[in-house]
């Protein structure tokens, strides 16, 4: 990832800070957050594109699929791909393609087979033959081994990638596609799925590529890996007991991190252990069905959100940015606050997991109907609600409504610094000055795109599908540090039918989406195949479908267009707590304003639009209200409303 391990080299970068630019802060404090997010969606989007290979503006020599870090060639030098970055992207690109930017097919495709070519490689970690090789954290762009000294092996990679492609592969089950998922999906996980089983007890460096020890991050995405990678193994019919023996064990491990009062983040390193490692973790591990689960740290449990308020009060008084903000205030946060890395600055992607993780917090409350509050997330409540008591509060009560209402506002405060720290075109860096606010270090980084993405989707309730955490919390009365010995073999990932469409007709398919562009993405035909119908039993009729408004409306400069109705996921007729809709695809000649909403499967209600004016005036469109039922049917996750102004 970004971050020169060795202390020389960062050491020579704290004395040559690259400042990119100062934000200009005066014009963005007119504009909302809902509408600076619409318009930063499409950007991160862009951003991300920009830098995969092969026709991403800034990745022309990297090889197809492969994602780099950063543009940046120098003081820092970013222009690789690492595993763990990818995967992170690459999840995000396939939470947006779930959503119904179906564009996005060859993009992952391509990203499936730069990494069955990229397991083959060998390089100083080792080969594909004992699972060695793949710990390697990064790779020149072109494919090829990185052979300078850094920081490896890093074991986190493997259980990324294993997260993301079983995403995908059961997308292709769910859709017909099984085949693929067998074929092109399965090879791949199962070497990086046999790699976690085998090596996931021994020590590597942290996703900073600094200290070499045990990391929560790491052993968090290990335990997840290889309880869906069971479940996944089964659904194109193989086994993993690597799997089933080793993920106990691992959540058993797992437990030894928490200190009392927060995650300790490394085994080693002589650091506090406070970290953003561990937020990052909470948000990838996050299970739209699992409860306030503290064994596997939900986002909502009382051990995570203790965690958050430890993590983000250690920044207080680290950052003169931070001069003068109460607790319970969203600040500027890094990655941890011993930090010299460029002198020890705010991180754009750690203010976005740190909103993230309540935005999840949020969805689980809601879905599980209560919230409670026990002595070790009370300081945490009580920041945002002095006269918070330790309780259980039910969605009936004023209490749990105003939870929720302080939670919503304390997140979109870790936002509200990444608008205020932006350039004004929307680019992000890896980093901003602690002082001055000014970007600093690698230009345009894509971990900080996919970080914006994935923030905004939790926010508006747009979750991923359930990874089975709920029946993969026992743990076991005596634990190991062991392993197991799984399978390795050469991938041969090489054809994909021309289209990937679900088998039903109400998927989605428009332009609108969660987070669109007008980047048109062109297909690459290889091999066209008949779909394949997968049994009843690989289908399931979703609990949320993310339905896609498309608002056909003139509009003029300084008048934005949102949805507003009578269900709490569209503000229950409350003009406040309506939702921004974007205008990042709106022309001269296609007056599109869209926004796409997690809803409960089946739910009927009515709706209208609304135009607000930058003078705070809001203006209702013509009766009579409008109406919709949410599609509830088998594999239908997506939908989509079109609409024009009356």
């Amino acid at each position: 990832m970004a971050c020169l391990f060795y202390s020389s080299c960062a050491l020579a970068l704290a004395w040559s800070q690259t400042v990119l630019a100062a934000p200009d802060l005066s014009p963005r404090a007119t504009v909302s957050l809902e509408s600076w997010l619409a318009t930063e969606t499409a950007v991160s989007l862009n951003g991300i594109l920009d830098n995969i290979g092969a026709s991403g503006a800034y990745a022309q020599s990297a090889k197809a699929g492969v994602v780099i870090a950063s543009p940046s060639i120098s003081d820092p030098d970013y222009y690789y791909t690492w595993t763990r970055d990818s995967a992170l992207t690459l999840k995000v690109i396939t939470d947006v393609f779930r959503n119904g930017n179906l564009s996005l097919q060859t993009i992952i495709e391509e990203y499936v087979d730069a990494q069955a070519n990229l397991q083959t490689v060998s390089n100083p970690s080792g080969s594909l033959s004992d699972g060695s090789g793949l710990g390697e954290p990064k790779f020149n762009v072109d494919m090829s081994a990185f052979t300078g000294s850094w920081g490896r092996p890093q074991r986190d990679g493997p259980a990324l990638r294993a997260i993301i492609l079983i995403d995908f592969g059961n997308w292709l089950i769910d859709n017909g596609y099984s085949t693929y998922a067998i074929s092109n999906i399965w090879p791949i996980v199962r070497n990086d799925l046999s790699y976690v089983a085998e090596y996931w007890s021994q020590s590597g460096y942290d996703l900073w590529e600094e200290v070499n020890s045990m990391s929560f991050f790491t052993v968090a995405n290990q335990h997840r890996a290889l309880v869906e990678g069971s479940t996944f193994a089964a659904n194109v019919g193989a086994s993993c007991s690597w799997c089933d023996s080793q993920a106990p064990e691992i959540l058993c491990y797992m437990q030894t991190f928490w200190t009392g009062s927060y995650i300790n983040a490394n085994t080693g390193g002589g650091r506090s252990g406070i970290d953003a490692n561990t937020i990052l973790a909470s948000i990838n591990t996050f299970d739209p069905e699992a409860t306030c689960d503290d064994i596997t740290f939900q986002p909502c449990s009382a051990r995570a959100l203790a965690n958050h308020k430890v993590y983000t009060d250690s920044f207080r008084t680290v950052y003169s940015l931070n001069s003068g903000i109460a607790e319970g205030v969203g600040v500027a946060v890094g990655r941890y606050p011993e930090d010299t890395y460029y002198n020890g600055n705010p991180w754009f992607l750690a203010n976005l997991a740190a909103a993230e993780q309540l935005y999840d917090a949020i969805y689980q409350w809601n879905k599980i109907g209560s919230i409670d509050i026990t002595s070790t997330s009370l300081a945490f409540f009580q920041d945002i609600d002095s006269s918070a008591a330790v309780g259980t509060y039910s969605s009936s009560t004023s209490t749990f409504t105003d939870i929720i209402d302080a939670t919503k506002t304390y997140a979109d405060g870790y936002i509200s610094i990444v608008q205020a720290h932006a350039m004004t075109n929307g680019s992000l860096s890896e980093q901003f000055d602690k002082a001055s606010g000014a970007e600093l270090s690698a230009r345009d980084l894509t971990w900080s795109y996919a970080a914006v993405l994935s923030a905004n989707m939790r926010r508006n309730g747009i979750v991923p599908p359930s990874w089975g955490a709920a029946s993969a919390n026992s743990v076991p009365a005596s634990c190991s540090t062991g392993s197991a010995t799984g399978t390795y073999s050469t991938p041969t990932a090489t054809s994909w039918p021309s289209t990937l469409t679900s088998d039903t007709s109400s998927t989605s398919t428009s332009t609108g989406s969660v987070t669109t562009t007008a980047t048109t993405i062109t297909t690459t035909t290889t091999t066209t195949t008949t779909k394949t119908t997968t049994t009843s039993s690989a289908c399931t009729t979703p609990t949320s479908v993310a339905v896609t408004f498309d608002e056909i409306v003139t509009t003029s400069v300084g008048e934005n267009i949102y949805i507003v109705g009578s269900i709490s996921q569209l503000g229950a007729w409350d003009t406040d707590s309506a939702i921004a809709l974007s205008a990042s695809l709106y022309t001269t000649t296609n007056h599109l304003w869209f926004a796409t909403i997690s809803l409960p499967a089946g739910t009927t209600f009515e709706y209208k639009y609304i135009r607000k004016n930058s003078d705070g005036t809001v203006t209702w469109e013509s009766d009579p209200n409008r109406s919709y039922t949410v599609p509830s049917k088998c594999a239908v996750t997506t939908a989509t409303e079109s609409d024009t102004w009356r």
